[in-house]
Formats: C-alpha cells, sequence, structure tokens
C-alpha cells in the first residue's frame, strides 16, 4: 500500500483542519521528541540484552 501525492495532501489539509496551522510545530516537535524516546529506549534494551547473554555465558564457563 502506498501513498501517492494526492493521498499526503489530502492528509496534510486534514491535520491542519483539525489541529489548526498555529498548532503543527508543537505537533511535530511532539512528534519527534516521541521518535527519539523510542530509539533510546530501543538502543538501552538492546545493550541490556546483551549484557545479559554475555554474563549468562560468563557464568557458565
Amino acid at each position: 500500500m502506498k501513498l501517492g501525492t494526492t493521498e499526503l495532501i489530502v492528509i496534510l489539509v486534514i491535520v491542519i483542519l483539525l489541529v489548526g496551522p498555529t498548532q503543527i510545530p508543537k505537533l511535530t516537535k511532539m512528534f519527534g521528541k516521541s521518535v527519539k524516546s523510542f530509539k533510546d529506549g530501543m538502543e538501552d534494551g538492546a545493550d541490556k540484552a546483551e549484557t545479559t547473554v554475555s554474563e549468562k555465558a560468563d557464568t557458565q564457563e
């Protein structure tokens, strides 16, 4: 399922109508912070998983 230019324009117009043009910068900033927080959480989870695996390998030796 691909979104074309027309669909993206329609979605943008609907967003502008719902939140108002003055709220869009705030909305995009919140979205960016959420994505960054999610990525940081994923990296932390991967680091913890690696640490746990290496600790289990050390205790089995």
